[in-house]
């Protein structure tokens, strides 16, 4: 299981009419349906701005202009559309790191790919990354298992990655890559704008691994 929740971010980057990024924007954009990929914006808004206990159904649909019915008619339940905005942010995650890791041969230098890939994803303003995790623990317990095993499938880009690392023999890579995980999905706790950038701290937190690695 990613340790803290490794999720993507949910923005493109993209204004919306005032101007101002929205979280979700943009992300649902495969979706077939103008109308549904409004409701999936509007929802993601919602679990990041209120968080999932405090968002209702109701909420979603006053926002997009549908209720009852007719709002019914897209969606099944909250908790069914959760689930659809993780898998589908994990899934462009997902995307962007294969992205960023593709054609790096040297293994030390494809994990930095990755690592400065994921703080970019992790510490984008207006994503629904951090908002969502920090709300991970109020989804129903079903909800919950779903989303680790989910998450479980994502994390074996980072077991690969570490597998291909020359490391020290008497070091254990299973712990080594639950330390590098837990670091990169708390940085928000702490990250300020200013005097290091996320690629920049992502390059330094590998040298840090590497150094204590012997690499």
């Amino acid at each position: 299981m990613l340790s803290g929740g490794m999720m993507a971010s949910a923005s493109d980057g993209k204004a919306t009419e005032t101007g101002a990024a929205r979280p979700g924007k943009g992300l649902f954009r495969n979706e077939a349906s103008e109308r549904y990929q409004e409701i999936l914006e509007a929802a993601a808004a919602l679990f990041a701005e209120r968080g999932y206990a405090a968002t209702s159904v109701r909420d979603i649909g006053e926002r997009v202009g549908l209720l009852g019915g007719s709002l019914y008619h897209y969606i099944k339940s909250k908790e069914a559309l959760f689930v659809k905005i993780h898998d589908t942010a994990l899934d462009v995650a997902a995307e962007r790191l294969e992205e960023a890791i593709s054609g790096v041969t040297d293994p030390w230098e494809k994990l930095e790919a990755a690592c400065v890939r994921m703080l970019e994803i992790q510490l984008d303003p207006h994503s629904i990354t951090m908002p969502l995790m920090n709300d991970f623990q109020s989804t129903p317990l079903e909800v919950r298992e779903r989303l680790v095993a989910r998450r479980d499938v994502f994390e074996q880009t980072f077991r690969d990655l570490v597998d291909d690392l020359p490391l020290d023999p008497a070091l254990d890579r299973g712990i080594y890559r639950l330390l590098l995980l837990t670091l990169l999905n708390n940085i928000s706790g702490w990250y300020r704008q200013g005097r290091l950038t996320p690629a920049e701290i992502g390059r330094q937190i590998v040298l840090v691994f590497r150094h204590q690695a012997g690499g």
